[in-house]
């Protein structure tokens, strides 16, 4: 037996999960938050010290929680930019999180490569705020005299291998955090350094990307540190997904991921190509509208949270006595309006109850991540089971609906700390291969994520008749919209 960490630095906080190397049973946790600013970024959310990061990690690691560790796998907040100088230095604060200002810039680059099918066919996907490319091409643009500065760039999870080794030389990433730059395909395994170019004005240097199973290197004391990761691709291995799972995150913006055996090129951006943490792939489709769909029904209502919303829609029936809601409230992005504004339509006298319009806000948020299913499964993305993430997947309104109107079992798996538990299985996949006892091309068989299960049962009829309403009401308000 031997025994590996893996620490997940989200935006908020750092969470470091000791664990078995043959099982993955969590033997030790640790837990610290983020400062709530940096002083180096004015307060700004999207501004970050990434020395931030390092003062978590180590009040998280205190106590003796890495005693005995042999290995160490890291996760982090993903589309966070770390751009660097000459010498390693930080240019200014890191860029993280959603960030919003970048959206003149993302458009921008679209139209500079002549469109969105010309990203989707380069590197997978169409610029996003979020994603590092357009962070480039909004720093060339507003901070020129730091922008002529920047020699190399990192993510956040590039970043802390990177300071963990002792900032050596040679600077590594992974595949799935790769995937979501901009500027590296998924489909070809290789970088585009011309949209780098295109977006931050120069040349930079990149990370090397290194297998699944490969090591980023040893600290001088000998502990091992993996390839890392982003928590997207930590958490998917972490609940050990497979071919034929599906996972629908629930947040204020909704995502649908699945594993599959190869890229995805969409001409029509609405599927993102990543990869994953093992070898495979993972092709996103993202709604802006999910919780926040919830909760502004439950504001509407006068309802304190969204446990009261779900209360107040169990008292209804399925398809809410002919209520729909396209929750479209703050345009949409599958499918792409995004100046559109959502829809109440199927109001009638015995209708027009508050338990009816909360019935319809769970299943309009559902059925839009039904839509984003729909077009992965048009791709040829095989969907046996999906994983139900997010808080609101414990709401038992959720439960109700989301199996018959997704057309498949439904895992609402424990909360757990799945992107540090992936973090930590790619550690022991790293030291088991370099210690000639595991394979590279197969990882760990750990323990699977204790999971709640729920069937569509004999209420598939019921929920696809439901779906049928809303796909009716959505092709009447934007025809043609949709396409999956």
């Amino acid at each position: 037996m031997g025994i590996v960490a893996g620490l997940d630095s989200s935006p908020d906080f750092t969470r470091i999960v000791v664990c078995d190397t043959d099982t993955g049973a969590v033997l030790r946790q640790g837990y610290a938050p983020h400062p709530v600013e940096s002083p180096e970024s004015g307060g700004r959310p999207a501004d970050v010290d990434p020395q931030a990061w390092l003062l978590s990690l180590g009040e998280a690691a205190g106590g003796g929680l890495l005693e005995g560790v042999q290995a160490i796998g890291v996760s982090a907040q993903q589309n966070a930019l770390v751009p660097l100088d000459g010498q390693g230095a930080t240019v200014r604060p890191a860029l993280v999180g959603g960030d919003r200002r970048a959206q003149v810039a993302a458009a921008d680059l679209i139209d500079a490569l002549g469109g969105r099918e010309a990203w989707a066919q380069a590197v997978g996907c169409v610029p996003q705020a979020a994603q590092p490319v357009t962070k480039l091409r909004w720093l060339a643009k507003n901070e020129p005299d730091a922008a002529r500065r920047v020699a190399l760039l990192l993510q956040a999870h590039d970043w802390l291998v990177w300071q963990l080794l002792g900032r050596p030389v040679r600077r590594t990433t992974d595949r799935g955090g790769a995937s979501g730059t901009g500027y590296w395909s998924a489909a070809t395994g290789a970088y585009r350094p011309d949209l780098v170019e295109l977006a931050l004005g120069h040349q930079a240097a990149l990370p090397e990307v290194i297998g699944p199973a490969d090591a980023a290197g040893t600290t001088p004391e000998g502990l091992l540190i993996s390839a890392g990761t982003g928590e997207t691709m930590a958490a998917a291995f972490g609940l050990g997904l497979g071919l034929g799972d599906a996972v629908v995150s629930l947040g204020a913006s909704g995502s649908v991921m699945a594993v599959h055996p190869e890229a995805l090129v969409d001409q029509t951006g609405m599927i993102t190509s990543l990869a994953d943490a093992t070898g495979m792939h993972l092709p996103v489709v993202t709604t802006l509208n999910a919780v926040r769909a919830l909760r502004g029904t439950a504001e509407l209502l006068g309802l304190p949270d969204l446990e009261g919303l779900s209360d107040l829609a169990m008292k209804s029936t399925p398809g809410a006595h002919g209520l729909v809601l396209l929750p479209y409230l703050e345009g949409e992005r599958t499918p792409n309006l995004p100046h559109t504004a959502g829809t109440l339509a199927g109001l009638r006298r015995e209708s027009m109850k508050p338990e009816h319009l909360a019935r319809a806000a769970f299943e309009g948020m559902l059925c839009g991540l039904a839509d984003a299913l729909d077009v992965l499964r048009g791709r040829g993305v095989e969907v046996r089971r999906v994983f139900l993430l997010g808080p609101a997947a414990e709401l038992p309104a959720v439960q109700a609906v989301a199996p018959s109107l997704f057309g498949a079992q439904v895992v609402v798996p424990q909360p757990a700390d799945y992107a540090a538990i992936g973090a930590a299985r790619q550690a022991a996949w790293a030291l088991g291969v370099s210690q000639g006892t595991l394979d590279p091309r197969t990882p760990p068989r750990w323990q699977g994520a204790v999971a709640q299960i729920l069937e569509p049962g004999e209420e598939l009829a019921v929920g696809q008749a439901v779906r049928q309403q809303y796909v009716s009401v959505r092709e009447q308000t934007h025809p043609g919209a949709f396409r999956p």
